[in-house]
Protein backbone atom coordinates (compact mmCIF):
# COMPACT_ATOMS: atom_id res chain seq x y z
CA UNK A 1 0.00 0.00 0.00
CA UNK A 2 1.29 3.33 -0.81
CA UNK A 3 1.32 6.54 1.14
CA UNK A 4 -0.46 8.64 -1.91
CA UNK A 5 -4.06 9.81 -1.82
CA UNK A 6 -6.10 8.09 -4.70
CA UNK A 7 -6.96 11.54 -6.84
CA UNK A 8 -10.73 11.36 -7.49
CA UNK A 9 -11.42 11.82 -11.03
CA UNK A 10 -14.69 13.98 -10.56
CA UNK A 11 -12.72 16.48 -9.94
CA UNK A 12 -11.62 16.58 -13.44
CA UNK A 13 -14.66 15.90 -15.45
CA UNK A 14 -14.94 16.98 -19.32
CA UNK A 15 -17.64 19.83 -18.21
CA UNK A 16 -15.40 21.48 -15.04
CA UNK A 17 -12.63 20.91 -17.82
CA UNK A 18 -13.98 22.81 -20.79
CA UNK A 19 -15.18 25.53 -18.14
CA UNK A 20 -11.83 26.14 -17.35
CA UNK A 21 -10.54 26.21 -20.88
CA UNK A 22 -13.37 28.72 -21.40
CA UNK A 23 -12.09 30.72 -18.64
CA UNK A 24 -8.68 30.52 -19.51
CA UNK A 25 -9.49 31.87 -22.83
CA UNK A 26 -11.47 34.90 -21.89
CA UNK A 27 -9.05 36.10 -20.12
CA UNK A 28 -6.30 35.84 -22.58
CA UNK A 29 -8.55 37.53 -25.06
CA UNK A 30 -9.23 40.18 -22.12
CA UNK A 31 -5.68 40.51 -22.08
CA UNK A 32 -4.63 40.70 -26.19
CA UNK A 33 -7.78 43.26 -26.44
CA UNK A 34 -5.99 45.37 -23.62
CA UNK A 35 -2.78 45.49 -25.39
CA UNK A 36 -4.21 46.57 -28.69
CA UNK A 37 -6.84 49.15 -27.07
CA UNK A 38 -6.37 52.64 -28.92
CA UNK A 39 -7.66 55.82 -27.77
CA UNK A 40 -10.74 57.79 -30.06
CA UNK A 41 -10.97 60.95 -30.24
CA UNK A 42 -14.76 61.58 -29.87
CA UNK A 43 -15.37 65.55 -29.71
CA UNK A 44 -13.38 68.58 -30.33
CA UNK A 45 -13.24 72.29 -29.88
CA UNK A 46 -11.56 75.47 -30.70
CA UNK A 47 -10.82 79.12 -31.35
CA UNK A 48 -8.42 80.07 -33.78
CA UNK A 49 -7.08 83.31 -35.49
CA UNK A 50 -10.02 83.76 -37.94
CA UNK A 51 -12.18 81.21 -36.73
CA UNK A 52 -14.72 80.94 -33.98
CA UNK A 53 -15.54 77.46 -34.50
CA UNK A 54 -14.02 74.28 -35.73
CA UNK A 55 -16.66 74.65 -38.74
CA UNK A 56 -15.16 78.04 -39.71
CA UNK A 57 -11.79 76.86 -39.17
CA UNK A 58 -11.88 74.34 -41.91
CA UNK A 59 -14.18 75.95 -44.53
CA UNK A 60 -10.89 78.42 -43.63
CA UNK A 61 -8.50 75.63 -44.43
CA UNK A 62 -10.23 74.51 -47.10
CA UNK A 63 -10.30 77.89 -48.98
CA UNK A 64 -6.48 78.63 -48.57
CA UNK A 65 -7.47 81.57 -46.46
CA UNK A 66 -4.67 83.24 -44.53
CA UNK A 67 -5.84 84.58 -41.14
CA UNK A 68 -2.53 86.42 -40.29
CA UNK A 69 -3.64 89.95 -40.68
CA UNK A 70 -1.96 93.34 -41.06
CA UNK A 71 -3.39 95.83 -38.19
CA UNK A 72 -3.81 99.26 -39.08
CA UNK A 73 -4.41 100.33 -35.33
CA UNK A 74 -1.50 101.75 -33.38
CA UNK A 75 -0.84 99.83 -29.76
CA UNK A 76 -3.19 101.49 -27.39
CA UNK A 77 -0.32 102.08 -25.14
CA UNK A 78 1.60 105.14 -25.96
CA UNK A 79 4.93 104.33 -24.64
CA UNK A 80 4.80 101.46 -27.08
CA UNK A 81 3.59 103.30 -29.98
CA UNK A 82 6.68 105.76 -29.98
CA UNK A 83 8.97 102.63 -29.56
CA UNK A 84 7.71 100.40 -32.34
CA UNK A 85 5.75 102.27 -34.77
CA UNK A 86 8.74 104.52 -36.14
CA UNK A 87 10.98 101.51 -35.79
CA UNK A 88 12.14 100.26 -39.31
CA UNK A 89 11.67 96.14 -38.37
CA UNK A 90 8.28 97.10 -36.95
CA UNK A 91 5.82 94.66 -38.77
CA UNK A 92 1.99 95.23 -38.16
CA UNK A 93 1.04 91.62 -38.01
CA UNK A 94 -1.54 89.71 -35.58
CA UNK A 95 -3.11 86.58 -35.87
CA UNK A 96 -6.18 85.87 -33.26
CA UNK A 97 -9.97 84.82 -33.02
CA UNK A 98 -12.11 87.59 -31.82
CA UNK A 99 -13.55 88.71 -28.10
CA UNK A 100 -10.42 87.18 -26.40
CA UNK A 101 -10.89 89.29 -23.71
CA UNK A 102 -14.71 88.10 -23.48
CA UNK A 103 -15.40 85.64 -20.80
CA UNK A 104 -19.60 84.51 -19.76
CA UNK A 105 -18.75 84.78 -16.18
CA UNK A 106 -22.14 83.92 -14.23
CA UNK A 107 -22.27 80.79 -16.84
CA UNK A 108 -19.56 79.29 -14.43
CA UNK A 109 -20.98 81.00 -11.02
CA UNK A 110 -18.07 83.71 -10.77
CA UNK A 111 -18.82 87.25 -10.32
CA UNK A 112 -16.83 90.38 -12.44
CA UNK A 113 -14.81 90.77 -10.16
CA UNK A 114 -13.29 87.17 -9.57
CA UNK A 115 -13.54 87.06 -13.34
CA UNK A 116 -11.22 90.38 -14.17
CA UNK A 117 -8.42 88.79 -11.91
CA UNK A 118 -8.67 85.32 -13.96
CA UNK A 119 -5.54 84.74 -16.79
CA UNK A 120 -7.52 85.20 -20.22
CA UNK A 121 -5.97 81.79 -20.99
CA UNK A 122 -7.84 80.12 -18.54
CA UNK A 123 -11.32 81.49 -18.80
CA UNK A 124 -11.04 80.77 -22.26
CA UNK A 125 -9.70 77.21 -21.75
CA UNK A 126 -12.84 76.61 -19.35
CA UNK A 127 -15.42 78.16 -22.26
CA UNK A 128 -13.93 75.45 -24.80
CA UNK A 129 -13.19 72.76 -22.34
CA UNK A 130 -17.26 72.78 -22.13
CA UNK A 131 -17.98 73.08 -25.91
CA UNK A 132 -15.92 70.24 -26.42
CA UNK A 133 -17.62 67.96 -24.08
CA UNK A 134 -20.81 69.51 -25.90
CA UNK A 135 -19.35 68.33 -29.09
CA UNK A 136 -19.02 65.07 -27.69
CA UNK A 137 -22.19 64.57 -26.16
CA UNK A 138 -21.55 64.57 -22.83
CA UNK A 139 -22.95 65.65 -19.50
CA UNK A 140 -20.35 65.47 -16.88
CA UNK A 141 -22.35 65.47 -14.44
CA UNK A 142 -24.57 62.31 -15.83
CA UNK A 143 -21.12 60.36 -17.06
CA UNK A 144 -20.68 57.71 -14.79
CA UNK A 145 -16.85 57.53 -15.07
CA UNK A 146 -13.90 59.47 -14.32
CA UNK A 147 -12.87 62.57 -17.04
CA UNK A 148 -9.36 63.78 -16.35
CA UNK A 149 -7.90 67.10 -17.85
CA UNK A 150 -4.48 67.45 -19.35
CA UNK A 151 -3.51 70.82 -20.82
CA UNK A 152 -1.03 73.94 -20.70
CA UNK A 153 -0.59 77.23 -21.41
CA UNK A 154 2.07 80.12 -23.02
CA UNK A 155 3.62 82.26 -21.07
CA UNK A 156 1.40 85.56 -20.03
CA UNK A 157 2.19 88.78 -18.57
CA UNK A 158 -1.55 89.19 -17.58
CA UNK A 159 -0.66 89.30 -13.83
CA UNK A 160 2.06 91.64 -13.82
CA UNK A 161 -0.24 93.84 -15.37
CA UNK A 162 -3.03 93.46 -12.96
CA UNK A 163 -0.29 93.87 -10.53
CA UNK A 164 0.34 97.46 -12.63
CA UNK A 165 -2.45 99.18 -11.79
CA UNK A 166 -2.08 100.55 -8.27
CA UNK A 167 -5.94 100.44 -7.26
CA UNK A 168 -6.55 97.10 -8.27
CA UNK A 169 -3.16 96.18 -6.69
CA UNK A 170 -4.42 97.44 -3.53
CA UNK A 171 -8.06 95.70 -3.12
CA UNK A 172 -6.80 92.37 -4.57
CA UNK A 173 -5.68 89.42 -2.48
CA UNK A 174 -2.47 88.62 -3.68
CA UNK A 175 -3.05 84.78 -2.85
CA UNK A 176 -6.36 85.08 -5.13
CA UNK A 177 -4.49 86.62 -8.05
CA UNK A 178 -1.69 84.20 -8.19
CA UNK A 179 -4.25 81.13 -7.84
CA UNK A 180 -6.17 82.98 -10.66
CA UNK A 181 -3.16 82.82 -12.85
CA UNK A 182 -0.66 80.39 -12.18
CA UNK A 183 -0.62 77.96 -15.53
CA UNK A 184 -0.47 74.65 -13.55
CA UNK A 185 -3.92 75.65 -11.64
CA UNK A 186 -5.58 76.04 -14.80
CA UNK A 187 -6.93 72.06 -15.94
CA UNK A 188 -7.60 72.07 -12.06
CA UNK A 189 -10.05 74.92 -12.68
CA UNK A 190 -12.15 73.08 -15.08
CA UNK A 191 -11.96 70.03 -13.18
CA UNK A 192 -13.46 72.18 -10.34
CA UNK A 193 -15.94 73.97 -12.66
CA UNK A 194 -17.36 71.24 -14.37
CA UNK A 195 -17.25 68.64 -11.98
CA UNK A 196 -14.90 66.43 -13.66
CA UNK A 197 -13.24 63.71 -10.76
CA UNK A 198 -10.26 62.07 -13.06
CA UNK A 199 -6.87 63.10 -13.01
CA UNK A 200 -6.19 67.27 -13.62
CA UNK A 201 -2.20 67.72 -14.72
CA UNK A 202 -0.67 71.14 -16.09
CA UNK A 203 1.83 70.40 -19.02
CA UNK A 204 4.44 72.64 -20.14
CA UNK A 205 6.89 71.75 -22.68
CA UNK A 206 6.80 74.39 -24.56
CA UNK A 207 5.45 74.83 -28.30
CA UNK A 208 4.81 70.48 -28.05
CA UNK A 209 3.00 71.83 -24.97
CA UNK A 210 -0.33 70.47 -26.05
CA UNK A 211 0.66 67.10 -27.75
CA UNK A 212 2.48 66.08 -25.26
CA UNK A 213 -0.94 66.44 -23.02
CA UNK A 214 -2.14 64.49 -25.48
CA UNK A 215 -0.04 62.20 -24.98
CA UNK A 216 -0.42 62.35 -21.55
CA UNK A 217 -4.04 61.83 -21.82
CA UNK A 218 -3.72 58.81 -23.76
CA UNK A 219 -1.47 56.73 -21.25
CA UNK A 220 -3.74 57.96 -18.59
CA UNK A 221 -6.72 56.60 -20.23
CA UNK A 222 -5.01 53.01 -21.27
CA UNK A 223 -3.90 52.85 -17.51
CA UNK A 224 -7.37 52.82 -16.76
CA UNK A 225 -6.60 55.92 -14.31
CA UNK A 226 -9.59 57.62 -16.41
CA UNK A 227 -12.32 56.73 -18.48
CA UNK A 228 -12.24 60.12 -20.72
CA UNK A 229 -9.87 63.30 -20.74
CA UNK A 230 -9.91 66.63 -22.00
CA UNK A 231 -6.49 67.44 -23.75
CA UNK A 232 -5.16 70.59 -25.51
CA UNK A 233 -3.75 74.00 -24.93
CA UNK A 234 -4.01 77.46 -24.88
CA UNK A 235 -2.41 80.53 -25.59
CA UNK A 236 -3.23 84.04 -25.75
CA UNK A 237 -0.52 87.08 -25.53
CA UNK A 238 -2.36 90.08 -25.90
CA UNK A 239 -6.08 91.11 -26.46
CA UNK A 240 -5.07 94.24 -28.42
CA UNK A 241 -3.86 94.05 -31.82
CA UNK A 242 -0.44 94.83 -32.24
CA UNK A 243 2.53 93.89 -34.57
CA UNK A 244 5.92 92.88 -33.02
CA UNK A 245 9.74 93.87 -34.01
CA UNK A 246 11.57 91.81 -36.32
CA UNK A 247 14.86 90.33 -35.66
CA UNK A 248 17.73 88.77 -37.81
CA UNK A 249 18.24 85.10 -38.23
CA UNK A 250 14.84 84.71 -35.87
CA UNK A 251 11.77 83.04 -35.43
CA UNK A 252 9.22 85.58 -36.80
CA UNK A 253 8.98 86.77 -40.21
CA UNK A 254 9.78 89.70 -41.07
CA UNK A 255 6.42 90.43 -43.43
CA UNK A 256 3.83 88.73 -41.34
CA UNK A 257 4.12 85.97 -44.38
CA UNK A 258 4.70 82.15 -42.80
CA UNK A 259 6.36 80.18 -45.70
CA UNK A 260 7.21 76.56 -45.05
CA UNK A 261 9.08 74.39 -46.65
CA UNK A 262 9.44 77.23 -49.23
CA UNK A 263 13.37 79.10 -50.40
CA UNK A 264 12.34 82.43 -49.33
CA UNK A 265 10.89 81.11 -46.20
CA UNK A 266 12.62 83.55 -43.29
CA UNK A 267 9.98 82.39 -39.67
CA UNK A 268 6.44 82.62 -38.38
CA UNK A 269 4.14 85.16 -36.61
CA UNK A 270 3.25 84.08 -33.09
CA UNK A 271 -0.91 84.12 -33.02
CA UNK A 272 -3.92 83.29 -30.14
CA UNK A 273 -5.74 80.31 -30.05
CA UNK A 274 -7.25 77.47 -28.17
CA UNK A 275 -7.59 73.69 -28.85
CA UNK A 276 -9.28 70.78 -26.85
CA UNK A 277 -10.00 67.26 -27.99
CA UNK A 278 -11.92 64.94 -25.81
CA UNK A 279 -10.55 61.27 -25.94
CA UNK A 280 -11.99 58.26 -24.94
CA UNK A 281 -10.74 54.30 -25.25
CA UNK A 282 -11.59 52.60 -28.72
CA UNK A 283 -13.42 50.17 -27.16
CA UNK A 284 -15.51 52.43 -25.05
CA UNK A 285 -15.95 54.50 -27.60
CA UNK A 286 -17.47 51.83 -29.92
CA UNK A 287 -19.38 50.23 -27.26
CA UNK A 288 -21.26 53.73 -26.49
CA UNK A 289 -21.96 54.75 -29.84
CA UNK A 290 -19.94 57.75 -29.88
CA UNK A 291 -18.73 59.46 -33.37
CA UNK A 292 -15.07 59.21 -33.63
CA UNK A 293 -13.41 62.11 -35.56
CA UNK A 294 -10.05 59.58 -35.82
CA UNK A 295 -7.96 57.47 -33.57
CA UNK A 296 -4.72 58.16 -32.24
CA UNK A 297 -3.12 54.83 -32.90
CA UNK A 298 0.48 55.27 -31.23
CA UNK A 299 2.40 58.11 -29.44
CA UNK A 300 6.13 58.81 -28.54
CA UNK A 301 7.92 61.54 -26.81
CA UNK A 302 11.79 61.90 -26.44
CA UNK A 303 14.41 64.89 -25.61
CA UNK A 304 17.39 65.94 -27.46
CA UNK A 305 19.38 66.15 -25.02
CA UNK A 306 22.68 68.06 -25.64
CA UNK A 307 23.15 66.90 -28.75
CA UNK A 308 21.48 69.99 -30.81
CA UNK A 309 22.80 73.52 -31.21
CA UNK A 310 21.09 75.46 -28.30
CA UNK A 311 18.18 74.75 -25.73
CA UNK A 312 15.28 75.51 -28.51
CA UNK A 313 17.17 73.78 -31.38
CA UNK A 314 16.26 70.67 -32.92
CA UNK A 315 18.20 67.83 -34.12
CA UNK A 316 18.00 65.65 -36.83
CA UNK A 317 19.02 62.05 -34.33
CA UNK A 318 16.21 63.06 -31.67
CA UNK A 319 13.19 63.80 -34.15
CA UNK A 320 14.16 60.73 -36.09
CA UNK A 321 13.85 58.95 -33.18
CA UNK A 322 11.39 59.58 -31.72
CA UNK A 323 9.11 59.29 -35.50
CA UNK A 324 10.32 55.70 -35.26
CA UNK A 325 9.20 55.21 -32.17
CA UNK A 326 5.65 56.07 -33.05
CA UNK A 327 6.02 54.26 -36.41
CA UNK A 328 7.20 50.90 -34.18
CA UNK A 329 4.32 50.99 -31.36
CA UNK A 330 1.28 51.77 -34.28
CA UNK A 331 3.00 49.18 -36.32
CA UNK A 332 2.65 50.82 -39.74
CA UNK A 333 5.25 50.98 -42.82
CA UNK A 334 6.29 54.40 -43.62
CA UNK A 335 5.39 53.63 -47.38
CA UNK A 336 1.59 53.38 -46.76
CA UNK A 337 1.92 57.05 -44.87
CA UNK A 338 -0.34 59.36 -47.36
CA UNK A 339 0.34 62.77 -45.36
CA UNK A 340 1.65 64.41 -42.44
CA UNK A 341 0.70 67.50 -40.61
CA UNK A 342 4.40 68.90 -40.02
CA UNK A 343 5.59 71.45 -37.38
CA UNK A 344 6.50 73.48 -40.17
CA UNK A 345 7.54 77.16 -39.09
CA UNK A 346 8.90 78.35 -42.13
CA UNK A 347 12.41 79.07 -40.27
CA UNK A 348 15.97 78.86 -41.94
CA UNK A 349 17.25 76.34 -39.42
CA UNK A 350 13.85 74.18 -38.99
CA UNK A 351 12.25 73.13 -42.07
CA UNK A 352 15.31 71.60 -43.38
CA UNK A 353 15.76 69.66 -40.12
CA UNK A 354 12.18 68.49 -39.94
CA UNK A 355 12.55 66.80 -43.85
CA UNK A 356 15.72 65.44 -43.15
CA UNK A 357 14.46 63.62 -40.01
CA UNK A 358 11.31 62.26 -41.22
CA UNK A 359 13.17 61.07 -44.33
CA UNK A 360 15.74 59.49 -41.84
CA UNK A 361 12.90 57.93 -40.33
CA UNK A 362 11.12 56.43 -43.39
CA UNK A 363 14.44 55.38 -45.23
CA UNK A 364 14.76 52.63 -42.65
CA UNK A 365 11.68 50.68 -44.43
CA UNK A 366 11.18 52.29 -47.84
CA UNK A 367 12.90 53.77 -50.23
CA UNK A 368 10.08 55.26 -52.28
CA UNK A 369 10.52 58.62 -53.85
CA UNK A 370 7.53 61.98 -52.84
CA UNK A 371 4.52 59.89 -52.29
CA UNK A 372 3.16 61.31 -48.69
CA UNK A 373 2.24 64.95 -48.98
CA UNK A 374 3.18 67.16 -45.82
CA UNK A 375 1.35 70.58 -45.19
CA UNK A 376 1.69 73.50 -42.29
CA UNK A 377 -1.10 74.92 -40.65
CA UNK A 378 1.18 77.37 -39.20
CA UNK A 379 0.93 79.31 -43.24
CA UNK A 380 -2.87 79.78 -42.09
CA UNK A 381 -2.90 80.83 -39.00
CA UNK A 382 1.04 81.72 -37.24
CA UNK A 383 2.43 79.73 -34.60
CA UNK A 384 -0.06 79.12 -31.85
CA UNK A 385 2.94 78.02 -29.50
CA UNK A 386 1.17 76.17 -26.67
CA UNK A 387 -1.48 75.17 -28.63
CA UNK A 388 0.08 74.70 -32.12
CA UNK A 389 0.47 70.74 -31.48
CA UNK A 390 -3.27 70.29 -30.89
CA UNK A 391 -4.56 72.77 -33.54
CA UNK A 392 -2.21 70.50 -35.99
CA UNK A 393 -4.01 67.43 -34.74
CA UNK A 394 -7.78 69.26 -35.07
CA UNK A 395 -6.92 70.34 -38.53
CA UNK A 396 -5.59 66.56 -38.92
CA UNK A 397 -8.88 65.18 -37.99
CA UNK A 398 -11.62 67.46 -40.08
CA UNK A 399 -9.39 65.95 -42.91
CA UNK A 400 -10.23 62.56 -42.49
CA UNK A 401 -13.94 63.48 -41.47
CA UNK A 402 -14.23 65.22 -45.00
CA UNK A 403 -11.92 63.00 -46.68
CA UNK A 404 -9.72 66.16 -48.04
CA UNK A 405 -6.73 67.67 -47.68
CA UNK A 406 -5.95 71.07 -47.41
CA UNK A 407 -3.79 73.18 -49.54
CA UNK A 408 -0.47 74.47 -47.43
CA UNK A 409 -0.06 78.14 -48.71
CA UNK A 410 2.90 80.32 -49.67
CA UNK A 411 4.74 77.41 -51.03
CA UNK A 412 6.69 78.52 -54.70
CA UNK A 413 9.94 76.74 -54.69
CA UNK A 414 11.59 74.21 -52.00
CA UNK A 415 14.21 75.46 -49.64
CA UNK A 416 17.64 74.70 -51.33
CA UNK A 417 18.93 72.88 -48.33
CA UNK A 418 15.54 70.28 -48.62
CA UNK A 419 16.01 67.59 -51.17
CA UNK A 420 12.23 67.01 -51.55
CA UNK A 421 12.51 64.98 -55.31
CA UNK A 422 14.70 62.37 -53.31
CA UNK A 423 12.92 62.24 -50.76
CA UNK A 424 9.08 60.41 -49.85
CA UNK A 425 7.68 63.73 -49.19
CA UNK A 426 6.05 66.61 -51.22
CA UNK A 427 4.29 69.83 -50.48
CA UNK A 428 0.68 69.75 -50.87
CA UNK A 429 -0.15 73.15 -52.33
CA UNK A 430 -4.00 72.21 -53.71
CA UNK A 431 -7.41 71.40 -52.11
CA UNK A 432 -7.73 67.66 -52.89
CA UNK A 433 -9.72 64.54 -52.60
CA UNK A 434 -8.28 62.21 -49.86
CA UNK A 435 -8.23 59.11 -52.36
CA UNK A 436 -9.96 56.17 -50.67
CA UNK A 437 -12.15 53.22 -51.73
CA UNK A 438 -15.80 52.77 -50.05
CA UNK A 439 -15.94 49.08 -48.88
CA UNK A 440 -18.89 47.84 -47.59
CA UNK A 441 -18.36 44.53 -45.58
CA UNK A 442 -19.40 43.15 -42.28
CA UNK A 443 -16.65 42.06 -40.11
CA UNK A 444 -13.77 43.09 -42.42
CA UNK A 445 -11.00 45.34 -40.97
CA UNK A 446 -11.63 48.58 -42.09
CA UNK A 447 -9.14 52.07 -41.75
CA UNK A 448 -9.06 54.81 -42.88
CA UNK A 449 -5.53 56.59 -43.17
CA UNK A 450 -3.07 57.71 -40.32
CA UNK A 451 -0.86 61.06 -40.19
CA UNK A 452 1.75 62.12 -38.38
CA UNK A 453 2.37 65.27 -35.84
CA UNK A 454 6.18 65.70 -36.50
CA UNK A 455 7.94 66.69 -32.94
CA UNK A 456 9.49 70.01 -32.02
CA UNK A 457 11.21 72.10 -29.26
CA UNK A 458 12.27 71.02 -25.69
CA UNK A 459 10.47 67.86 -25.59
CA UNK A 460 9.70 65.60 -28.51
CA UNK A 461 6.22 63.91 -29.80
CA UNK A 462 4.57 62.32 -32.42
CA UNK A 463 1.34 61.32 -32.60
CA UNK A 464 0.04 58.51 -35.38
CA UNK A 465 -3.86 59.68 -36.38
CA UNK A 466 -5.57 56.45 -37.24
CA UNK A 467 -9.42 55.76 -38.13
CA UNK A 468 -9.69 51.50 -37.86
CA UNK A 469 -12.68 49.40 -37.30
CA UNK A 470 -11.21 46.25 -35.40
CA UNK A 471 -12.52 42.99 -36.73
CA UNK A 472 -14.45 42.16 -34.45
CA UNK A 473 -16.67 44.98 -34.35
CA UNK A 474 -19.55 44.82 -36.45
CA UNK A 475 -20.00 47.49 -38.68
CA UNK A 476 -23.26 48.10 -38.52
CA UNK A 477 -22.44 49.91 -34.94
CA UNK A 478 -21.12 52.90 -37.39
CA UNK A 479 -24.54 52.87 -39.31
CA UNK A 480 -26.77 53.42 -36.28
CA UNK A 481 -25.16 55.54 -33.67
CA UNK A 482 -27.50 56.71 -30.89
CA UNK A 483 -26.24 60.11 -30.18
CA UNK A 484 -25.94 61.78 -33.94
CA UNK A 485 -25.29 60.75 -37.17
CA UNK A 486 -22.34 58.83 -38.51
CA UNK A 487 -19.60 61.89 -39.51
CA UNK A 488 -17.95 59.29 -41.93
CA UNK A 489 -18.96 56.50 -44.52
CA UNK A 490 -17.15 52.95 -43.93
CA UNK A 491 -13.66 53.41 -46.26
CA UNK A 492 -10.95 51.43 -46.85
CA UNK A 493 -7.75 52.95 -47.90
CA UNK A 494 -6.27 50.64 -50.84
Amino acid sequence: MNDFETVSTENFSPQRVLAALKEARTKLLAVEQEKQERVAIVGMAGRFPGAENLEQFWQNLCQGISSIQLTSDPPQDKRTQIELLDHPNYVKAYASFDHVDGFDAAFFGYSPREAELIDPQHRVFLECAWAALENAGYDPDQYNGKIGVYAGAALNSYLINLYANPSLRASVDRVQAVVSNVMGLMPTRVSYKLNLTGPSCGVQTGCSTSLVAVHLACQSLLNRECDMALAGGVSIDASEQQGYLYQNDGVLSPDGVCRAFDAEAQGTVFGNGVGIVVLKRLSAALQDGDCIYAVIQGSAINNDGAQKVGLTAPSVAGQAAVIAAALEQANFSPDSIQYIETHGTGTALGDPIEIAALTKAFRTRTQNQQFCAIGSLKTNIGHLDAAAGVAGLIKTALALKHQQIPPSLNFKSANPQIDFEHSPFYVNTQLRDWQVMVRLVGQESVHLEWVARMPTSFSKRLLSYFQKIPHHIPITCFYSLPKRPPLYRILFVN
